[in-house]
């Protein structure tokens, strides 16, 4: 009873707080559904490091000594020595995708790349608001809309805010129906949101689809090496799918190491949420800057679009340019749910879908590039 007491005694008030922000997350994953997988465990997780004398975080032993907790042990192993749990998780996300309706209209690869602008734009916020480089390359990260790479890039940085950014880009991921809305009526005029597009699918064949993932590393790996990793294991995962020789393998891929992983790398960046880290100033900042980038993303797109129409006799649909975000596939839904809100019929999703998976693709090279160019001048 008495170390029970002396336990209650021990809570800080900034504990408290992140109680409160585990209970949010979980909440948001049981009531709201907004990525469920990942703030869930990342909730959990937040309650679990911030109970006091936790054993997740380390465990005294008679006669042992101190040792790893097992929060602590996963993330030395998982994600602060290798890297290994948000690389591995691209094999699943790229066996996820289907590259198709990229394939089919290749100019959509223009939107992903446009859509990367927050990333850059965030940079410029965070260095202003007197972010060091690395953190401020960490934060911008958020604006490519993909949770892992978020981690992996403020990881390799040696960013000091990690468990901020990771919720910051995983939030945001989930908040894009309500967030990429917004940030389309701001650029947007009613008559470009009701433009129709015609679609005629051509048919990929399959040696296309099978050497597109290997072409892709080739060329990422020669332009932007500080990439392959993401792309690499992203590429991988996608001729696991294409190949279709090995459908049990996608199907593992797709299901069960996807979720495996995410559900512990949800636990293991839970270390990076301890209150004396976490309940800072500077998270405000990050949240904020990490709500600019996907504003700063979507506005890119959409405003690419626009200027492109300017020289088109058959106008695009400003709308897809948001689509090249990597939230995928909720920012190409989102697309198709508003182009129906605003005109009964209008189908635009899989245009949207085109420019979803090129985002996919252009928000890993993005995170190789951000990396190369932030560890020259460390």
């Amino acid at each position: 009873m008495e170390f029970i007491f002396q336990g209650i005694i021990a809570v800080t008030w900034q504990q408290a707080v992140m109680y409160l922000i585990g209970i949010l997350l979980i909440w948001l994953a049981i009531q709201k559904e907004y990525e469920p997988s990942l703030l869930l465990p990342m909730g959990f997780g937040a309650i679990l490091v911030n109970l006091p004398f936790s054993g997740v975080l380390n465990q005294v032993l008679d006669g042992a000594g101190e040792t790893k907790g097992i929060i602590e042990w996963l993330f030395h192993v998982g994600i602060e020595a290798s890297e290994a749990l948000p690389i591995l998780l691209f094999i699943g996300i790229g066996a996820m995708i289907d590259f198709g309706p990229l394939l089919s209209k290749p100019v959509m690869f223009f939107f992903g790349a446009a859509a990367q602008f927050g990333i850059f734009g965030a940079i410029l916020i965070a260095a202003i608001l007197g972010f060091d480089l690395k953190d401020a390359a960490s934060i911008g990260i958020i604006g490519a809309a993909d949770g892992p790479t978020a981690i992996l890039v403020s990881q390799i940085l040696h960013s000091r805010y990690t468990g901020a950014i990771a919720v910051a880009a995983y939030s945001y991921m989930a908040l894009v129906p309500i967030v990429q809305p917004f940030a389309i009526r701001l650029v947007t005029t009613k008559k470009e949101r009701r433009i129709r597009m015609e679609y005629k699918p051509s048919q990929v064949s399959r040696p296309v689809r099978i050497i597109f993932p290997i072409a892709v590393t080739f060329i990422v790996g020669l332009i932007a090496p500080s990439s392959i990793a993401l792309v690499g294991f992203l590429m991988f995962g996608n001729l696991i799918r294409e190949c279709k020789v090995l459908g049990p393998l996608s199907e593992t891929a797709q299901n069960v190491l996807s979720n495996l992983i995410t559900l512990i790398l949800g636990l293991t960046i839970s270390f990076r949420m301890q209150a004396d880290t976490f309940i800072r100033i500077d998270t405000l900042f990050i949240m904020g800057t990490g709500l600019a980038a996907f504003i700063l993303d979507t506005a890119g797109g959409v405003l690419f679009a626009k200027i492109l129409n300017l020289f088109l006799h058959k106008k695009i649909n400003p709308m897809i340019g948001a689509a090249g975000i990597s939230a995928f596939p909720m920012s190409s839904r989102t697309v198709q749910k508003l182009a129906m809100e605003e005109d009964p019929g209008n189908v635009l999703i899989m245009q949207a879908a085109g420019a979803n998976v090129s985002g996919q693709i252009a928000s890993v090279i993005a995170g190789g590039l951000v990396i190369q160019l932030a560890a020259g001048y460390l």
